[in-house]
């Protein structure tokens, strides 16, 4: 991979931003897709993101901003898609240029809906990308900790190692660390299902069961990713490296995670619409439940925990009536 191909943000979030913050500290410049003309202006006027991550300043003479997502794909070489899942088909829908050529990175922790695709399926079906030219981005890795330079690890994921390593070094810096690893699938999966546990864990912390409990509530939950992702893609894969158990903890456990404060809300008897419109930032895992439940009716796997959420989340089913039936399956 040449080192001086041109390297591309698309999403005005605070991911986005995190992303582009690691990236202007080994590219000389990259392009910066936002939707919203208005956010780029004043993103300029203020020389950072006004909306998120506020307390991160931008050098503006390295970083090209466009609201034409035709001009960002003819103008870049890798092109790194950091947009909640449910909008991805509204960025893409104006889009014009092929993308064969390109390499795509997701750094989505979610699934496309309606198609119930992983993103890299989806660039691979849909718009006819090469699997060698698709990678995902894992955690765990909270936005805000990467704003504040604390030490984050990323894992790239490829089915080429050699393009894996070669975008890890576009990440590397030295506050985030970073590893590689050939399960595209499985590393996906595992960041859209970490999203579900979150709120399975938020739910019980707003009806006040304790530590204990949720520990137990997250041995089950990696068992659970495990055997999906075993179902799914079967391969050798440890599912304690930090791009699946890892992801998991900090998305369950984290003050930044909102998926966590979503299930919290829910848990404390806040209606789904309510707690969405309160938070005013988009809970994957809402999304993501869905689409898992619907993907496991074709490979029914033993997954308690997210039949638990859905219940609560999709058929309105009691969350205190659900959590005390799941706690009788746990083990």
């Amino acid at each position: 991979m040449s080192k001086d191909l041109q390297v591309a943000v698309i999403g005005g979030g605070s991911w986005a931003t995190a992303i582009a913050k690691i990236l202007v500290t080994n590219e000389e410049s990259i392009n910066w897709y936002m939707r919203r003309q208005e956010q780029i202006d004043e993103f300029i006027r203020l020389s950072k993101n006004p909306s998120y991550l506020t307390g991160v300043k931008f050098d503006l003479d390295r970083i090209r901003f466009t609201s034409n997502i035709n001009e960002l794909v003819r103008t870049s070489d890798i092109i790194i898609f950091a947009t909640p899942s449910p909008f991805l088909k509204q960025h893409l829908k104006k889009l014009r240029r092929k993308l064969e050529k390109k390499i795509i990175v997701s750094a989505i922790k979610g699934i496309v809906p309606d198609e119930n695709m992983i993103v890299s399926d989806y660039f691979e079906q849909v718009y006819g990308v090469a699997k060698d030219n698709i990678a995902v981005l894992a955690g765990p890795c909270h936005a805000e900790e990467v704003a504040l330079e604390r030490l984050s690890y990323l894992t790239v994921g490829c089915s080429s190692r050699e393009r894996a390593r070669n975008l890890a070094k576009k990440f590397s810096t030295p506050y985030i660390k970073t590893a590689i690893s050939d399960d595209i699938v499985g590393i996906e999966y595992s960041s859209v299902m970490k999203n579900i546990y979150a709120i399975s864990v938020g739910i019980c912390h707003g009806l006040k069961y304790g530590d204990n409990f949720q520990a137990v509530l997250l041995s089950n939950a990696i068992q659970e990713i495990n055997r999906f992702c075993n179902a799914v893609n079967p391969m050798h894969r440890d599912i304690n490296e930090s791009a699946y158990l890892g992801d998991l903890l900090v998305t369950s456990y984290s003050k930044f995670s909102r998926n966590r404060l979503f299930g919290t809300m829910i848990g404390k008897g806040y209606s789904v619409k309510t707690a969405q419109i309160e938070m005013e930032m988009i809970a994957e895992g809402y999304y993501a439940t869905k689409c898992i439940y619907e993907i496991n009716e074709k490979y029914q796997v033993n997954m308690p925990i997210v039949n638990a959420v859905y219940e609560i989340l999709y058929n309105r089913n009691s969350p205190t009536l659900e959590i005390r039936r799941l706690s009788e399956l746990l083990k």
